[in-house]
């Protein structure tokens, strides 16, 4: 979750070998000014939204809130290639006390223990963890759909960014779509066992659709808000890429 070095800006993870343009590459091409031929309004609305950095406005605008990220079969996994990147060192959480706050732009906050969390609808993935520092790792998740627990708390219509706060003071923002994603989890179990300290237990993100940095490790609280306010991220206020995807 937490980079220790600088990341490579060259980083290429592995994609879908069905796409006709890497996502990296439409990003630089992007970058270079190369999209705006034949693109119309489309490049018109990427260039003209200064409030956001060029490839942050073309990866929303490409990205598909819906549409899966293609899962692996078990046989895949690589029980041994997630690395344990800690931002504080793993901070003690008790279990049984634990509960997970949901508040901000909601018609009904919630505070949510472990069974709790283990009552609602079980989901499970085989995906690709990818890490900014350049390894990427293919691990199965298991817990709940992040959409469901917003559905239950029912977003107001101002909500459009969610910020996940952890144990350890760690903090991240998305945007709504991606944290509505189908695939976006709020996760207690790894490779079919009980997510342990280290990995994030209690409770931790998991997605397809974001870099490793994106996906906290023991949140504790999740709000929804209106707008981004001057913190955005840990690593992203330190100049890292707010959006984040691939």
């Amino acid at each position: 979750m937490s980079p220790q070095n600088t990341p490579d800006p060259n980083l290429d993870p592995d994609l879908d070998d069905t796409d006709l343009l890497p996502r990296r590459r439409f990003l630089t091409l992007a970058g270079a000014g190369l999209l705006t031929i034949g693109f119309g309004s489309l490049a018109e609305s990427v260039v003209g939204g200064l409030s956001e950095p060029l490839n942050q406005q073309v990866e929303s605008l490409i990205f598909k809130p819906q549409q899966p990220v293609p899962e692996f079969p078990i046989s895949a996994i690589e029980p041994d290639k997630l690395i344990v990147n800690s931002f504080r060192g793993t901070p003690a959480i008790d279990q049984l006390a634990y509960r997970l706050t949901i508040d901000g732009e909601v018609n009904q906050p919630l505070s949510l223990s472990t069974q709790d969390l283990k009552d609602l609808p079980f989901v499970d993935m085989v995906i690709r963890h990818v890490c900014v520092e350049g390894w990427a790792a293919i691990v199965q998740w298991g817990g709940v759909r992040l959409r469901d627990l917003v559905a239950i708390a029912k977003p107001s219509n101002k909500a459009k960014y969610v910020y996940f706060y952890s144990a350890d003071g760690y903090y991240e923002s998305w945007d709504i779509d991606s944290a509505l994603h189908p695939q976006t989890l709020m996760a207690y179990q790894k490779n079919g066992q009980d997510l342990t300290p280290e990995y994030g237990a209690p409770l931790r993100l998991a997605s397809p659709i974001k870099l490793g940095y994106k996906l906290s490790k023991w949140v504790t609280r999740i709000e929804l808000r209106s707008e981004l306010g001057q913190k955005r991220g840990y690593w992203e206020d330190l100049s890292y890429e707010w959006y984040a995807g691939i």
